[in-house]
């Protein structure tokens, strides 16, 4: 995983190639910091409430924020449909915007897009792959066998 942040917010993590190190490289910057303790108790199993990690959303547009932040709000252990994240961001028909907006989620995991689900209870797309996400949704106690 990499996480980029700035002093006081992150602005991006993903699930891109980083060659694996014997201890992780972490700058001396709290945000950064803040987000490693949080990530690795959240890998640990412990149900962490992301929410409150400062974010910076750049590069969106005004819909594309909207939806990250409405993800934001999707409990631990929970999951809402697409067409939730519309119905919430008052774009009801918007569904399939809706949805290249969480593919656009620049911010893996702390804007938890792996809780988004499509109606028909499929798992739907996921940047860090479909695997990951059911992965991700099994550690946080979702009953995955459930899905489609």
């Amino acid at each position: 995983m990499q996480v980029i942040g700035e002093e006081s917010r992150i602005s991006r993590l993903s699930f891109d190639y980083i060659p694996p190190l014997t201890t992780p490289e972490i700058p001396d910057v709290p945000i950064l910091s803040n987000a490693y303790d949080i990530l690795t108790r959240y890998f640990a199993g412990e149900k962490v409430d992301f929410y409150p990690v400062p974010l910076t959303l750049c590069g969106g547009t005004e819909f594309q924020i909207a939806v990250w932040n409405t993800i934001r709000e999707i409990p631990y252990g929970e999951t809402r449909t697409y067409k939730w994240v519309a119905e919430q961001i008052g774009k009801p028909k918007a569904v399939r915007a809706v949805g290249g907006a969480v593919g656009a989620n620049p911010i893996s995991i702390l804007i938890p897009c792996h809780r988004v689900i499509g109606s028909n209870g499929k798992l739907g797309g996921y940047g860090g792959g479909i695997e990951r996400k059911r992965l991700l949704l099994q550690l946080e106690g979702y009953p995955v066998e459930t899905l489609k």
